[in-house]
């Protein structure tokens, strides 16, 4: 399968040192298989830290069954809870090699945050989610995994509109 990963660097070497804390699935070198969702990362990442932004694209091994995988279908009540707790600080997400699912974009982690902060209770923050557009995001969050399942195919500079 071939996956992305949005940056203002050319990412020939995966690395997940380089990840923030606190992320949706904690840290972990994420990529997605929409192209689209890379390119908005690149570009968002250009315009947050400066330089331009690349699209950079693997081979990600399609048997996953040698590794510890955690695999979210839906932004339901598990997803909520676990995205929640990585937010906080907590490292469950070290529990698993791998971590898929649905990503928090701007509409969803609006929902999030007013869970979060407990201005909504879960219920109205689940029955928001169903309206949001699909996105994914896979975390690999072990480096020894990461080495293993991805390889560099490619990369590609992200046009700036604005």
């Amino acid at each position: 399968m071939i996956v992305y990963h949005g940056s203002n660097k050319i990412v020939k070497n995966p690395d997940i040192s380089f990840s923030k804390p606190f992320l949706d699935f904690g840290k972990g070198f994420y990529v997605t298989d929409f192209q689209k969702q890379a390119e908005k990362w690149a570009s968002r990442k250009a315009m947050r830290y400066g330089g331009e932004g690349f699209v950079n694209s693997f081979e990600m091994q399609d048997d996953l069954s040698a590794y510890k995988v955690l695999k979210f279908e839906n932004e339901d009540e598990n997803w909520l809870e676990f995205v929640c707790e990585c937010r906080r600080g907590s490292e469950n997400y070290k529990n698993y090699d791998i971590i898929a699912g649905k990503v928090a974009n701007d509409d969803v982690f609006k929902t999030v945050n007013m869970y979060f902060q407990g201005f909504w209770d879960k219920q109205r923050a689940l029955e928001e989610l169903r309206y949001s557009k699909a996105n994914n995001q896979i975390c690999i969050v072990n480096g020894d995994v990461l080495a293993k399942i991805l390889k560099f195919k490619n990369f590609y500079k992200v046009i700036s509109n604005g």
